[in-house]
């Protein structure tokens, strides 16, 4: 048999490519490959290598990065499909269903489309995200990155990829480089793949916020997404036909306290927008509480305050302006609200 030789007795012609080109030992024996033949094709020199432990790459040239993926995969995954056999003449290509196990690190950030985590190809190696307790070791190009709480992938190209907040969390656990950890955050503000608050909360959980480069990339992370909420929420006002409200203001009471800040006031109407850009990292539920005094307080004084979240300017900004709106309309039909006094923030 030489490497061009269909494997007998099922040929792999129901294989997707990478597929035909892949394969773990399991596989291999159900298409009636035995482990010293697999063990020849593999010599030094030889038309096959092994990849990794138990994955076979049925070739001897260099791994395309889609290999290396898959075959990362399939050395971690418990593969429903790996000894079992496909029916002839079964449609569609066959795509091994891998379980408990995804992608995450930098190479999931470039599945999602992230141009700073670099192209497959350049990275040594593919994180890949396993169950706390499964008895597996890095090795080769597969680093195992462990968890107790498998989050829910989303599959792109057909691989399970971690959410991208859970894939900067893994890639930046492994960066020691400022300004590298700044361009991924950057980048996943910036191009519109998650919330700042969302990156947060797992680089918290990942206790990765000690570290003093990691925290000055998230300090550029918070401004960068609150300056990109704020073009949303000028873009809200301007779009759907609000009348123009004050922007950036202090509320106090006459000779009394300071009340707060807001992101746009409706004097007239006594009605504010604040923006939700909250980035909790040790005590959420302090922060949270925070914002509801002042929201409680304003609104003991008559003042309506709408409490929009970046997200939700993001994916449904109509939906927002319409809440604006509304509590704009209803200023009619309220008690008048206590006299403030606004100024520039």
């Amino acid at each position: 048999m030489n490497h061009n030789t269909p494997l007998s007795p099922r040929p792999l012609s129901h294989l997707s490519e990478v597929h035909r080109r892949v394969l773990t030992t399991a596989q291999l024996r159900t298409h009636g490959v035995p482990a010293a033949e697999v063990n020849e094709q593999c010599r030094p020199g030889g038309p096959w290598q092994q990849i990794l432990p138990g994955v076979v790459l049925l070739h001897s040239g260099p791994p395309t990065g889609e290999e290396r993926l898959h075959a990362v995969l399939m050395y971690a995954a418990r593969e429903r499909t790996a000894g079992v056999p496909v029916q002839p003449g079964a449609e569609g290509p066959h795509r091994p269903t891998y379980t408990e196990t995804m992608v995450t690190g930098l190479a999931a950030l470039t599945l999602h489309g992230f141009t700073a985590a670099g192209p497959l190809p350049s990275l040594d190696h593919i994180d890949v995200l396993v169950p706390r307790m499964r008895r597996l070791r890095s090795t080769g190009c597969a680093r195992v990155v462990r968890t107790s709480a498998l989050p829910t992938p989303q599959q792109v190209k057909g691989v399970p990829v971690a959410p991208v907040p859970r894939a900067l969390a893994d890639a930046v656990a492994g960066l020691s480089d400022a300004n590298e950890v700044r361009r991924l955050l950057t980048e996943a503000v910036r191009g519109g793949h998650c919330e700042p608050a969302a990156v947060v909360r797992e680089l918290n959980n990942a206790k990765l916020l000690g570290r003093p480069h990691v925290v000055d990339a998230v300090d550029s992370l918070l401004a960068e997404g609150r300056s990109i909420a704020e073009d949303r929420l000028y873009r809200m006002v301007s779009e759907h036909g609000l009348p123009a409200p004050v922007w950036n203001v202090d509320l106090r009471l006459p000779g009394g306290p300071h009340l707060g800040g807001l992101d746009a006031y409706w004097p007239e109407q006594a009605v504010a927008v604040e923006l939700d850009t909250r980035a909790p990292r040790q005590d959420e539920d302090a922060l949270w509480s925070e914002y509801a005094r002042k929201r409680e307080h304003l609104e003991r004084l008559g003042i309506t305050v709408v409490h929009i979240t970046p997200k939700k300017l993001r994916d449904a900004m109509e939906q927002q302006a319409a809440v604006v709106r509304t509590a704009l309309m209803a200023a009619a039909d309220r008690d008048p609200a206590a006299y403030v006094v606004v100024l520039p923030r």
